[in-house]
């Protein structure tokens, strides 16, 4: 194991033993919003630092979440594949507790009044089964586009036969008689590989996507935060959320072999979303209400369509795929041990909502 791997991976231990610390290091606050102490220049100076603090953490965080999968693990060894279940249990959490209820509570919120559909309709189900099924028709399409332009590429690359080629006549009865066992359609189509690791690239833009969109939401929440109080909790989780959450994607990235160009573009991508948020957050603070009826109804809207793109890609592209894959049902070992990481992650993040 080389200095930058185990640079990498003694950060991450640093943070898992040290943000808990920050936690119970919180003050206790009103149900209504917060202590509204930080009137006074010396508690908004107070409270600028903890979110300038919150900008490093938070971004050192996500990236050393994001590279350790990328640069520290390997992709052929069994531990990778217990990564792999640990990571989509973060990201199936991240849906189920972390963005589905912040979206419910926002579409629901007495802000919005009484009047259709926010009085009685189920908003934010509608909106996370609508992106839900986007997404799958999204991979379907995109998949689709590229395999026919694959086609039409070798397809004008095949020698034209004639009857004298014997041995290419041959060669292509023979690929056509392999394909009719249920095989392969011979050069015409796609090679299995080659169609694997294209969904797999899709798959993880629409992942990274999906992460980004709640990334730059939970940032501008600690940003528009008027207290300490309120921020001390949230540096040490949201730290934790993008610590999981990037090496959830990381583990997606390393996967699906991008070039090293693309990997540092979405590597910094999602790394900057949720100190950017931080950022806006301080810019609009003093003018930002987010209990008025525009911000829920975006901040809604925005979660609730994550929250469908992130359980539906954990479920069918990251759960399903590793669970029925031969390594892991050959072995009962690798299978109980996926088993465990994918229920430690997924209780782990589950563990954050606590105060995130």
């Amino acid at each position: 194991m080389g200095i930058f791997q185990k640079t990498l991976i003694s950060a991450f231990l640093l943070y898992l033993f040290i943000l808990p610390l920050l936690v119970s290091a919180a003050e206790e606050e009103s149900e209504c919003g917060g202590s509204k102490g930080g009137d006074s220049a010396a508690a908004k100076a107070s409270v600028r630092n903890f979110k300038i603090v919150a900008f490093f953490s938070i971004l050192f965080a996500g990236v050393i979440g994001v590279c350790l999968p990328i640069y520290g693990l390997k992709s052929e060894s069994d531990f990778f594949m217990y990564v792999k279940a640990f990571a989509a249990g973060v990201i199936l959490a991240t849906g189920f507790v972390h963005i589905l209820p912040d979206a419910t509570e926002s579409l629901t919120s007495p802000c919005l009044g009484e009047e259709p559909p926010w009085g009685d309709f189920p908003m934010t189900g509608l909106v996370a089964m609508s992106a839900s099924i986007l997404t799958m028709l999204i991979e379907s399409f995109a998949s689709g586009y590229f395999n026919r332009s694959r086609l039409e590429m070798e397809g004008k690359t095949l020698p034209v036969s004639t009857a004298g080629d014997t041995e290419e006549h041959s060669h292509a009865a023979s690929a056509h008689t392999h394909a009719s066992q249920g095989h392969s359609h011979g050069s015409l189509l796609v090679p299995q590989d080659d169609h694997t690791d294209i969904r797999k690239k899709i798959v993880t833009q629409i992942l990274e996507l999906g992460i980004v969109v709640h990334s730059v939401i939970i940032g501008v929440s600690l940003g528009v935060s008027p207290s300490v109080s309120t921020i001390k909790p949230l540096i040490a989780a949201i730290t934790f959320h993008q610590l999981f959450e990037g090496f959830g994607l990381g583990g997606c990235i390393s996967e699906a072999k991008f070039e090293a160009k693309k990997i540092w573009v979405m590597l910094l991508f999602f790394s900057l979303t949720a100190p950017v948020g931080i950022g806006i957050g301080i810019g609009v603070s003093e003018i930002y209400n987010e209990n008025s009826p525009m911000a829920l109804k975006v901040s809604g809207f925005l979660n609730a369509a994550a929250a469908g793109i992130l359980i539906y890609m954990a479920l069918v592209d990251l759960v399903a795929p590793l669970f029925m894959n031969h390594k892991v049902q050959s072995s009962l070992k690798i299978q109980l041990f996926c088993s465990l990481s994918l229920v430690v992650g997924a209780g782990l993040m589950s563990l954050i909502a606590l105060w995130a």
